[in-house]
């Protein structure tokens, strides 16, 4: 028998594939995403009777499959309807050939059209690939949630009034669409990092095709790289009761040195190109805090130094803010706190965690807890909050 954890499951780890099938057999995204949410609502309804399926991927896409043949059918009132409705039934189509071959990857580079803004591909193939929800979007983005629910619908308004072509992209177009591209697969990995799990080992999945498909492009290995290396910290990111440990408090003995050995690997090859980009310098980041046998031996000059090339690829205040925890090691937390509060995040619980922490460290214990608070109130993870509000606690009793 099955319940609504089985079907949230499968949906998890499928649902982007069933979609990504669904496009190349449909050509429209609308049809192709309404399918496969009703195909996963009869799973609802039918899977506690039987059972789950032997191939529950499968069983998803021929019923999304079939649906939308069964609403272009009752839909069509013209011939051409009509044909295709007839072609999309016949079940030996032979498939679209290209130089990706892997239907979510493809999906992706479909998505990163150069007509739409990168913020906007990045979002509706979040919202296809990974069946995010816009509030989800929203947070990873870090806009409001409705905000990026009229970025969505624009992006999609103008993917149908443009005609834009639900088509593998040439060789030559491949470069053009990669930022987003690698855009696209980081905040997947980041959102499966933050509680989906299966969403990181896609995340990983896409970013060795990538590598494999063009292996010339070193921001392509470095984002892999990026990745390897915060996954390697997986297991010791939470202790034995599920909290979380933050990086400083962790064991390293529980880190996985295979990634890190693989991640370390892919930064030396992209240092020989010495082409730099925003996911090598992280990766570069990331290997530096991999390289510390203890959180003391740190090297927080390197990894400042670091930062500094980070913010003239990228001048983010989220970078700002990485950069300011770095500055707090190697200045001291007065000089972080200056900078931390020069930032216009008041939305990101990070901001009043880091701002937080420094308080604490200056000694100015109530502004803390106040921070600790806000941090608390704008956290999404649970095991984040928790964490948050335990460091809350621990501050009040001294």
């Amino acid at each position: 028998m099955a319940d609504a954890v089985d079907v949230e499951a499968v949906f998890r780890s499928e649902y982007g594939r069933a979609v990504s099938v669904l496009v190349r057999f449909l050509g429209d995204i609308d049809l192709a995403e309404e399918a496969v949410q009703d195909a996963f609502a009869t799973a609802v309804q039918r899977w506690p009777e039987t059972g789950v399926p032997p191939s529950p991927a499968g069983w998803i896409i021929t019923t999304a499959r079939n649906r939308a043949i069964d609403r272009l059918r009752r839909e069509a009132k013209r011939d051409e309807r009509q044909a295709e409705a007839t072609l999309l039934n016949t079940p030996d189509a032979p498939a679209e050939e290209g130089p990706v071959r892997d239907d979510r990857l493809r999906l992706i580079f479909t998505c990163c059209h150069p007509a739409l803004a990168t913020p906007a591909q990045v979002a509706l193939t979040l919202r296809l690939l990974g069946g995010l929800t816009t509030p989800q979007i929203a947070r990873a983005f870090l806009v409001p949630e409705p905000t990026m629910a009229q970025r969505l619908v624009r992006a999609k308004a103008k993917i149908r009034d443009a005609r834009i072509p639900y088509r593998l992209p040439r060789d030559a177009d491949l470069p053009d669409r990669l930022q987003g591209v690698l855009a696209v697969v980081y905040l997947i990995f980041n959102q499966g990092y933050e509680g989906t799990p299966e969403l990181t080992s896609e995340a990983l999945r896409l970013g060795r095709l990538l590598t494999d498909l063009m292996p010339d492009e070193p921001e392509a290995v470095g984002l892999l790289a990026l990745m390897l290396l915060v996954d390697s910290r997986r297991d010791a990111r939470q202790d034995e009761h599920g909290e979380l440990v933050p990086l400083p408090e962790q064991d390293r003995a529980r880190w996985n040195r295979e990634l890190i050995a693989e991640g370390q690997s892919l930064v030396r090859r992209c240092l020989r190109r010495n082409q730099p980009g925003p996911y090598q310098i992280q990766a570069a980041i990331q290997a530096v805090h991999s390289d510390a046998a203890t959180a003391e031996a740190t090297d927080w000059g390197q990894i400042l130094s670091l930062y500094d090339q980070l913010t003239a690829f990228t001048p983010s205040p989220v970078v700002a803010l990485n950069r300011a925890v770095a500055v707090a090691e190697t200045e001291g937390p007065r000089r972080a706190l200056d900078l931390v509060d020069a930032l216009d995040l008041d939305g990101y619980h990070v901001f009043h965690a880091v701002r937080a922490d420094l308080l604490r460290r200056l000694g100015r214990d109530t502004e803390a807890v106040r921070a600790y608070e806000t941090a608390v109130e704008r956290a999404e993870s649970p095991a984040e909050r928790a964490f948050l509000e335990r460091r809350r606690r621990e501050l009040l009793r001294t």
